[in-house]
């Protein structure tokens, strides 16, 4: 008896878990599907207040502010992953390191130009123009 108590209270645990995951999911799509109403309604309305009196367009309605702002999310992205981030930024690292150790080459040419300057380099300009 206690073997089948033990399975039930495992099904309805697992029961719960999956009804709790399911309320979540329809939760989660019904406060985007409200997003995407009211940045709708938001793209309409900045539309509206300062297109036709800057630029002269038309005013639009809810529907081509909806469509105007699928097309922004079409061109300019939508924002999520760093993907190609990752990358520009290792390599921005890299190249900020190598810009540093050649920088550090450079570390005595001021003092170098005070006392060797003008003179080393006409002596490098006449073995140049031997050559």
């Amino acid at each position: 008896m206690e073997h089948k108590a033990r399975i039930t209270e495992q099904v309805e645990h697992g029961v719960k878990e999956m009804v709790t995951k399911i309320v979540k999911v329809i939760a989660v799509v019904i406060l985007a599907i409200g997003l995407v109403f009211l940045m709708g309604y938001a793209v309409q309305y900045l539309w509206n207040w300062i297109m036709p009196d800057l630029f002269g367009l038309p005013t639009v309605g809810y529907w081509k502010a909806i469509g105007i702002l699928v097309l922004s999310k079409i061109i300019f992205g939508f924002g999520g992953g760093n993907h190609k981030n990752s990358k520009t930024k290792a390599g921005a690292k890299k190249k900020s390191k190598s810009l540093k150790e050649d920088l550090s080459k450079w570390k005595y040419y001021e003092e170098f130009w005070e006392q060797e300057g003008e003179s080393a380099y006409e002596a490098f300009k006449k073995r140049k123009e031997m050559d």
